[in-house]
């Protein structure tokens, strides 16, 4: 008659789970990243992460349970740093304003220097067709250059 019963999980790998689970819960780990998760936990054990999820459940439930009941950390954050990051906040704020202002005033003396390259531009060739009809008018005496005797 076969043996029905489920095999007998294996002790050692039930004593590396529980001396892992140990390790992450105080912040001590010496095989993983240290987060609270399972991956982590079967990494701290030296398992693969499929022993946890199918074959000890229970350690893998009793882990969870003991994350979630622990007491969260109170986050201290000293006023003197709460004040700074709200004071770097705000200069943020006022930089990225001054950005933006300068921003526009450059792209405003880009439209200037364009509309004076063309001016100066139509200025030149005005300027090149008046000295083209002075010299076509060089044969003309110019009688206002006349001496006054």
């Amino acid at each position: 008659m076969p043996d029905t019963r489920p095999p007998r999980p294996n002790a050692s790998e039930i004593r590396a789970i529980t001396d892992a689970m140990v390790r992450l819960l105080i912040g001590a780990p010496l095989h993983s990243d240290g987060k609270l998760t399972i991956v982590s936990l079967a990494a701290e054990a030296g398992l693969r992460r499929n022993k946890l999820t199918h074959k000890h459940t229970g350690l893998k439930d009793l882990f969870y349970a003991l994350v979630r009941g622990r007491d969260p950390l109170p986050e201290t954050v000293p006023e003197s740093a709460r004040a700074r990051a709200d004071k770097q906040q705000q200069n943020l704020t006022c930089i990225r304003a001054e950005r933006d202002d300068l921003r526009s005033q450059a792209q405003l003396l880009a439209r200037i220097v364009q509309v004076l390259e063309i001016e100066n531009h139509q200025l030149k060739e005005a300027n090149t067709n008046l000295r083209g009809q002075v010299a076509a008018q060089g044969a003309v005496r110019d009688l206002t250059r006349r001496r006054r005797t």
